[in-house]
């Protein structure tokens, strides 16, 4: 679940700037040097100078591009998020992270299943939790306890035969005070050949052409303190007892309230921050070789217990799992209020991250991607990728840095960019995440959104300028359910059919439309001379009847709409059928009636910089044929 129940850890833990590689990694390609004037030509994030006028501002947004990742991951369009993990056998949406192992048990894993459902949807990426807020591990790690080698899943059938049952005998023994106790059981007995869900998962992905991302909480449940937790649990029970009303949060604790945190007590623990190597090696560590040769990297951080138990999770998903496209870091710190709080250290997370992937997308990363400010799946009618930051955006958390938050209605105008207290200008383009069920596991009492709906979202996140992150939450017994894959289906046919046949196909003049017509890249249509405003027409073969009109700017090149006008011909005069500010990777105006014209106009009425359209459609909205079937029958 992304939730914003949580408070932002702002800032970054002390010695911070101690992250050291063993072999140093340039600066991110594109970021000015500190204390400079960033150069006249494009970069993905730039700095804003004591002595810049807002004309000086705004210039320099018109020359923010996006990263080559990001650029490809904003054409993915629409990601599926596969919340799956103990709250889904919990029937929680939020766990305690005292729960027992065995809790996960699901009878399969069809993950194949989920593939395919995926794709029925026109997903061109796909992403696991691999670590909830409740701590819970979906894939052997050496650093926790709390994974699934501690289930039953682990073993084939859900039974450990002799020789796994007495690794599992000698691992509960140690792992009060070893978390890689059950992690070198691993490989004792009849292991589950997919029983490391998160290498299934993105194996199957990869298989059928899926880009992949990983969402790894940096909330821990299970790491709560053990001798904290039991005064909180005190303290819940009497809440409880006197009529009081518990938090999500407080109820799955009140329900595990004779268990005890499943980890090793490191959030929050108030852990002295001291000299760290990650990896941090454990007992039979098969990768001591690798590291004492340099085949693997090494880097030298001062960090608290906690913060060194993410990094070198961190260092395990992009080691033994990538490449991984994107990086799901939500920023929740849910106990704050409760009296305990994890400082983290996002300036050691990005570094380690930038040197080991620099091409993963990072959520709330340096140049990476946004939180669109709701779980609704909607944009803003106004989206800029080009965004300012209070600070520089490779120490913190990217919502801390947005000057008024990330749920602010103007997040990058040309009054926003240059406010007071702006000092950087980055891309970073907005996600906007949502649940085909109202809950983000699956529970037995939901249902899912319709294809209608499902359509209708992504007209309003893709077709605004973000990415539709689409959570499908598979069922109890390790399938998506097949009413969720029926909305699916019929989703995926109505975008492809709606948006596979551009009307404006042959249209005149004829290389203005090829341009516009083809598949976005290279080329564009501009104002003449330069200028930033303009207008463009184009005459179709013939009478042409649509609801739906599409635009894109050339978003390599920047983002630089700000206002423009479609018209349609009558026959004697033009007619205004749609407005709107930002345009960006795509905008998608729907009309309240379908148009029926001839030839169509675009006026580009602002922008920062010359505008370059790269794509425009006109579509009639298809209706799936098995719904008119449906229809008709009743």
């Amino acid at each position: 679940m992304i939730s914003r129940r949580g408070v932002l850890a702002a800032g970054a833990a002390a010695g911070a700037a101690a992250f050291t590689p063993v072999q140093a990694t340039a600066a991110p390609a594109g970021k000015a040097p500190q204390g400079a004037h960033p150069p006249g030509r494009p970069a993905s994030v730039v700095e804003v100078a004591a002595g810049d006028t807002p004309a000086e501002i705004v210039a320099k947004a018109a020359r923010i591009v996006p990263r080559p990742p990001q650029l490809a991951w904003q054409a993915r369009e629409v990601t599926g998020f596969t919340h799956f993990g103990m709250n889904t056998f919990t029937d929680r949406e939020w766990g305690s992270g005292c729960e027992d192992e065995a809790t996960f048990a699901p009878a399969e894993a069809d993950i194949d299943q989920w593939m395919r459902a995926y794709r029925a949807a026109g997903m061109k990426q796909v992403m696991l939790t691999a670590k909830h807020h409740d701590g819970f591990v979906l894939y052997p790690t050496r650093y926790t306890n709390h994974s699934v080698v501690a289930s039953p899943w682990w073993y084939t059938g859900g039974r450990p035969d002799r020789a796994a049952t007495a690794a599992r005998a000698r691992a509960a023994a140690r792992r009060a005070t070893g978390p890689w106790a059950y992690w070198r059981a691993r490989n004792a007995g009849n292991v589950n050949p997919r029983g490391d869900l998160l290498g299934t998962y993105l194996d199957a992905a990869r298989a059928v052409g899926l880009k992949v991302g990983v969402y790894l909480s940096p909330a821990d449940g299970a790491e709560l303190p053990h001798a904290w937790h039991a005064g909180w649990v005190r303290d819940i029970v009497a809440k409880h007892d006197a009529g009081g009303s518990l938090s999500i949060e407080e109820q799955s604790t009140y329900d595990d309230r004779a268990r005890t945190p499943a980890g090793m007590g490191r959030y929050g623990s108030g852990s002295p921050v001291t000299a760290r190597t990650i990896p941090t090696l454990v007992p039979g560590d098969d990768r001591e070789d690798a590291v004492r040769s340099g085949r693997l990297p090494v880097f030298h951080v001062r960090a608290d217990g906690y913060n060194a138990y993410y990094l070198n999770q961190l260092y395990e998903l992009f080691t033994q799992y990538g490449p991984i496209d994107e990086l799901w870091l939500d920023g929740a710190n849910p106990w704050t209020s409760s009296g305990i709080s994890e400082t983290y250290d996002f300036t050691s997370w990005f570094a380690l991250i930038h040197a080991l992937a620099p091409d993963t997308v990072t959520f709330a990363g340096p140049q990476g991607t946004r939180w669109v400010g709701n779980e609704e799946g909607r944009a803003r009618l106004t989206e800029w990728s080009v965004t300012p930051a209070t600070a520089d955006p490779d120490t913190a958390h990217g919502e801390t840095l947005l000057p008024g938050g990330p749920q602010a209605e103007d997040i990058g105008s040309d009054a926003a960019i240059t406010a007071p207290g702006v000092r950087y200008l980055q891309w970073f383009p907005a996600e906007a995440d949502v649940s085909i069920r109202p809950g983000w596991f699956w529970h037995a009492s939901e249902h899912p959104k319709s294809a209608e709906q499902l359509t209708r979202l992504f007209e309003e996140s893709v077709g605004r300028n973000a990415v539709l992150l689409l959570n499908v939450p598979p069922a109890i017994s390790g399938r998506v359910a097949d009413e969720d894959v029926a909305a699916l289906t019929a989703f995926g046919r109505t975008v492809s059919r709606t948006y596979g046949r551009n009307l404006l196909a042959g249209a005149e003049p004829a290389h203005t439309a090829r341009a516009l017509t083809g598949d976005g890249t290279g080329t564009a249509w501009s104002p003449h001379g330069g200028a930033t405003t303009g207008t463009l027409e184009l005459r179709l073969r013939g009478d042409a009847t649509f609801d739906r009109i599409r635009l894109g700017e050339d978003i390599a090149r920047g983002q630089h709409v700000q206002r423009f006008a479609c018209d349609a011909w009558t026959g004697t005069d033009w007619t205004e059928i749609a407005t709107g500010t930002t345009i960006g990777y795509a905008r998608i105006l729907p009309l309240a009636d379908p148009v029926t014209t001839r030839a169509l106009r675009v006026r580009v009425t602002a922008a920062r910089a010359r505008p370059r359209l790269a794509t425009l459609g006109l579509y009639r909205t298809a209706r799936d044929p098995k719904d008119e079937v449906d229809a008709a029958h009743r």
